[in-house]
């Protein structure tokens, strides 16, 4: 295989994660809207289209990154999340600042660490981004998590996000594997060694326990479901909702979102996952009403 043909695979796969995390998240976010809960119930999607949020905009950037790069750069990362930052977009206040803040010349680095009283964020922000990095670096899981790893610290530092963003990396990855995704069990068994001990990681071998619970609100109950916006509060229910769906997105949907919490930003990181491989790509209906992606992320290999 040549260098050109490898590069156009990673790229290939990353944009369906992409694009798997774009129609979770826009299709999730559809169902804060006043009026919805009664078709969430019934399985029922609203009408479209469909507007995607934070969650797409900051992994278009990690798409667009890697497509320019190879590889994450930090400097490059933080430049993009913050000439694309759209205030509308449901970012946080602390990152809306943060962003805002980087754009008029502030150093990425000093203002990712002083969050939190100099703790860094340990929200879900980096993590619901990065299934993409994940489907890139496919044939090597281990680089996905360092990889991963470097582009959490350019806006969150905190332990726990750093797992959570390593978790969604490294599932991502695995099922991105060009032999086939692993079985659920194996999938979390390969995430868990891949990713450091911490909260993240308790949850994620509670998640292991449980994937032969079919009430995904008995689980969600145990695991979290992103209320508390926190990575560990989020990341081990969407891998846990992910390992039961491998190949069947809309199934993955329907599971993650009927639990509530935070809606879209489940739906992303899960949708990102399952959509790393070809068995998993949403249903054609389903891209149809998700809002395009901008106009400024490749769609094509060294576009």
């Amino acid at each position: 295989m040549t260098a050109d043909s490898s590069f156009d695979r990673r790229f290939d796969r990353a944009l369906a994660s992409l694009r798997g995390l774009a129609v979770g998240d826009a299709l999730g976010s559809q169902y804060f809207v006043p009026g919805t809960y009664a078709l969430l119930k019934r399985r029922e999607t609203p009408a479209g289209p469909w507007q995607w949020t934070d969650d797409t905009e900051m992994a278009c950037s990690v798409v667009a990154v890697l497509a320019g790069h190879g590889r994450v750069d930090q400097d490059a990362l933080a430049s993009s999340f913050a000439h694309h930052h759209d205030f509308d977009r449901g970012y946080g206040p602390a990152v809306n600042r943060m962003l805002r803040l980087i754009r008029e010349g502030g150093d990425w680095r000093r203002l990712a660490a002083e969050l939190f009283d100099g703790q860094g964020s340990w929200g879900n922000g980096a993590a619901m981004r990065i299934a993409p990095l994940g489907a890139w670096y496919a044939d090597d899981p281990e680089q996905a998590t360092h990889q991963a790893e470097i582009s959490s610290y350019v806006t969150h530092q905190h332990r726990e996000a750093v797992a959570g963003t390593m978790a969604v990396a490294a599932a991502a990855a695995l099922v991105a594997n060009p032999a086939g995704p692993p079985t659920p069990e194996a999938l979390l068994d390969g995430v868990v060694a891949l990713v450091p001990r911490s909260a993240v990681g308790a949850g994620l071998r509670r998640a292991r326990d449980m994937l032969d619970y079919g009430d995904a609100g008995t689980v969600a109950a145990v695991l979290g479901s992103g209320r508390r916006t926190s990575a560990h509060d989020t990341v081990p229910f969407a891998l846990w909702s992910a390992a039961r769906a491998l190949g069947d997105f809309e199934r993955m949907f329907w599971t993650t979102a009927s639990v509530g919490g935070d809606v879209d930003t489940t739906c992303a990181i899960a949708g990102g996952v399952v959509a790393a491989s070809p068995a998993g790509t949403p249903p054609a209906a389903w891209l149809e009403q998700t809002e395009d992606l901008p106009a400024w992320v490749p769609t094509a290999a060294r576009s």
